[in-house]
């Protein structure tokens, strides 16, 4: 397989078929088309992501690949598959809920991210802790130039400041979040299939990096 430089039209196209034959019968019937332009593209893609972000930041960063087949357990949604191509990109470091990158494909755009979808225990106590200090209004003023940019911001998760901060605190629309993320969306998802992908994908995730910093560096 050649160098990967850009995904084809003919995962793009495959994404968009899937999206309005989602059944196992059609996926079996194309699942070469998937294996060739879509899964290990999307291996290529990832190595090569992970290099790109560990030299963009200075850390290594582990790629994980989430998979075609949804889990419909518990969801009334019973499509078998995603018609998507997922990948988180996360920073080793010694943090439970280190920022990660995310790159998130669907046939409608590209949407790229940055940030902590949510805390864990641990984790949401470190981050109100800091968001009750200098930190916070870091946060809140980092979400208005974002929007500004025409980023697209989390909103907070809660009404009410947690209990154990002031319910007026002036770091509020901080402490009510359960994590922080931005996003990047592109509306042509044909950005995916021109050369260069890997350094035109990082160059667009620039603008998310004071989100990285600021939750990397969480006193």
């Amino acid at each position: 397989m050649p160098r990967f430089d850009h995904f084809s039209k003919e995962a793009l196209g495959f994404l968009t078929d899937l999206k309005s034959n989602n059944t196992r019968d059609w996926f079996n019937k194309h699942r070469k088309t998937y294996e060739v332009e879509v899964r290990e593209p999307t291996k290529e893609f990832a190595r090569h992501m992970s290099d790109a972000l560990g030299q963009f930041t200075g850390r290594t960063h582990d790629a994980k690949i989430y998979r075609i087949n949804r889990d419909i357990r518990f969801s009334k949604d019973k499509t078998p598959y995603n018609a998507h191509i997922h990948i988180s990109f996360a920073p080793q470091s010694d943090q439970a809920n280190p920022p990660m990158w995310f790159f998130g494909l669907s046939p409608e755009k590209l949407s790229l991210g940055c940030g902590v979808f949510q805390y864990d225990k641990e984790g949401l106590t470190r981050f109100r802790a800091a968001m009750a200090g200098p930190q916070g209004a870091a946060l809140i003023r980092l979400a208005e130039e974002m929007e500004a940019q025409g980023l697209r911001v989390t909103t907070p998760d809660l009404k009410r400041v947690p209990p154990g901060f002031d319910s007026a605190h002036p770091h509020g629309e901080a402490l009510r979040r359960k994590g922080f993320s931005g996003w990047k969306d592109i509306e042509d998802p044909g950005f995916v299939t021109t050369p260069d992908l890997t350094s035109r994908t990082v160059q667009q995730m620039r603008s998310l990096r004071p989100i990285y910093d600021l939750l990397l560096d969480l006193s």
